[in-house]
């Protein structure tokens, strides 16, 4: 018996093994709830794409394939559950964090020639030696020139890993010029621009909410303070959200206490509250915050949050209506699902969100009808939700289901724009001018040190005005149509185009800001 048992006991514990091994392949795959021992069928969704693969008459791309059904389904969800192909996930990631690494310039399509419009003070391309006016030719061995060229194609030559390099092909002052370019990281500012408006008042304007927002806002508004700041206006007009902690952040130094900031709730995420955790750098002094139909998301928090505890005055107009959250999963083909999770309440229980029953295409066209519901013209037309009214703290009527309503309306500009002006618009002609004007003509403005005194000194005259006649001329537009109303606004543009290619956003923002009905409004609630 002993003898019978030596034999066959190798071949009962190798039984057991494979056994074994079977059981724990399936028990690595099984779904929770579910026996491991359960066979699962392919969904309908990878039959039908197995047909495809084994079947079609042609040969097929199965991942553009499967990436369209993914979004056919998130869009029976809601208009803020995306999927974002694996292509696209690194600048997504990239906005998000608030940097990326490339060389720091900024640059634009001339001519189909790159030209570099900006070099970041102190990065990359500045160490190197780049200057304003230098036209790229090859990064390595690739051509970044022509008319084929895109603005993606370029930024994935020019941006790499961290402390790699790049060969630099240039023509300056018509010859040509070989450097070396190290990548750094580069920071993707969201604070646009910090100032003082009149001796007591500052104003910040956001552009978004990234990881590195609470950290640029903190050192904006402890500048102003040092200048004497006794009043803000925060500028949200545009904001389309971004990082929700960010913008609790921010509200904290607003608000005192512990006071309730937001929460967020949905089926499967369980109630969490925002809450004041620490003394504001601002919790006392006028506060007025600017937001329009661009003003979104973590935005309306924000302004929800200030509005609901009296803190802040709204002026503008009815932001966008966004209040849902979204988690970012990554997937195992390099692709996200950015998927809702939960809705965001203010502190007295309002869901700004916007109805979306209508489909993705509906919703997002309701925010251009308001333009022609007159909506964006007068205040009697704005389309609030008055099923539910809320009130503040002190009392005041307050608005759900459809974005921020202001306490002041500013009315947009709603008159209707010629043929001629649209055009220098969408041919870029505009945005152009700073950069050609001042490459030409770049000692008119040896004199001045910064932008306050370029704003409140220069104005556009004859010699500028022809100048930009013979631009629009090359792009085939004649200006001898306009009327002296579209004049007058194109010369504003103009102004701010070379304020911002002398002293980059600061410039350009106080340049838009002179005589803006907005910072009027602001400034007369403050006085």
């Amino acid at each position: 018996m002993n003898k019978n048992l030596k034999i066959w006991l190798p071949l009962l514990f190798s039984i057991v093994m494979i056994i074994g091994m079977m059981m724990g392949y399936k028990m690595r795959d099984a779904i929770p709830g579910k026996s491991f021992f359960s066979v699962e069928k392919a969904s309908s969704i990878q039959e039908i794409i197995n047909l495809l693969n084994n079947r079609y008459v042609d040969s097929i791309n199965t991942k553009s394939l499967t990436d369209t059904a993914i979004q056919a389904i998130l869009s029976k969800l809601d208009p803020h559950s995306t999927y974002i192909a694996a292509q696209d996930l690194q600048q997504i990631n990239e906005e998000i964090k608030g940097s990326f690494y490339g060389i720091g310039i900024e640059f634009n399509m001339l001519n189909d020639s790159l030209n570099v419009i900006n070099v970041l003070a102190g990065g990359p391309s500045d160490k190197a030696g780049l200057k304003t006016g230098d036209i790229m030719l090859k990064a390595g061995d690739s051509s970044i020139s022509g008319k084929k060229i895109t603005t993606e194609r370029i930024r994935s030559i020019l941006r790499g890993p961290e402390e790699s390099t790049v060969k630099l092909t240039m023509l300056r002052n018509g010859k040509q010029v070989v450097t070396e370019v190290g990548r750094g990281n580069i920071p993707i500012i969201t604070v646009d621009v910090a100032y003082m408006l009149d001796t007591a008042t500052g104003y910040i304007k956001l552009n978004k909410f990234s990881t590195q927002t609470y950290k640029e806002f903190m050192n904006s508004l402890l500048t102003l303070k040092k200048l004497g700041m006794k009043s803000l206006v925060l500028d949200l007009r545009g904001n389309g959200g971004g990082v929700l902690d960010e913008a609790t952040e921010v509200a904290d130094e607003f608000l005192e206490g512990d006071k309730l900031i937001t929460y967020t709730e949905g089926l499967h995420s369980p109630k969490k509250e925002f809450r004041c955790r620490r003394q504001g750098q601002f919790e006392q002094g006028k506060l007025v915050i600017l937001a329009d139909e661009g003003s979104a998301s973590a935005s309306e928090v924000l302004m929800g949050a200030l509005q609901d505890w009296d803190r802040a005055i709204i002026v503008g107009r009815r932001s966008f209506g966004k209040g849902l959250v979204q988690e970012q999963y990554d997937l195992q083909n390099g692709a996200a699902l950015r998927l809702t999770v939960a809705r965001y309440y203010t502190p007295i229980g309002r869901s700004i969100q916007r109805s979306y029953k209508d489909g993705t295409k509906s919703y997002y066209t309701s925010v251009y009808n308001r333009y022609s519901n007159g909506e964006m013209s007068s205040v009697d037309s704005v389309k609030n939700d008055t099923t539910k009214i809320y009130k503040s703290s002190k009392g005041k009527r307050l608005y759900a289901a459809g974005g921020i309503s202001p306490d002041y309306f500013v009315a947009a500009d709603t008159s209707k724009i010629s043929l001629t002006v649209a055009k220098i618009y969408s041919r870029g002609t505009l945005t152009d001018f700073g950069y050609r004007y001042y490459k030409e003509h770049s000692q008119e403005f040896v004199g001045y040190k910064n932008s306050l005194s370029f704003v409140r000194s220069y104005s556009i005259s004859e010699p500028q005005w022809k100048f930009f006649e013979k631009m629009a001329a090359k792009d085939s537009i004649g200006l001898t149509t306009i009327n002296t109303k579209e004049k007058s606004a194109i010369e504003k543009i103009l102004k701010s185009s070379l304020a911002r290619q002398l002293f980059r956003t600061e410039g350009y923002f106080e340049s838009l800001n002179e005589g803006d009905p907005f910072i009027k409004k602001s400034l007369e609630i403050i006085k």
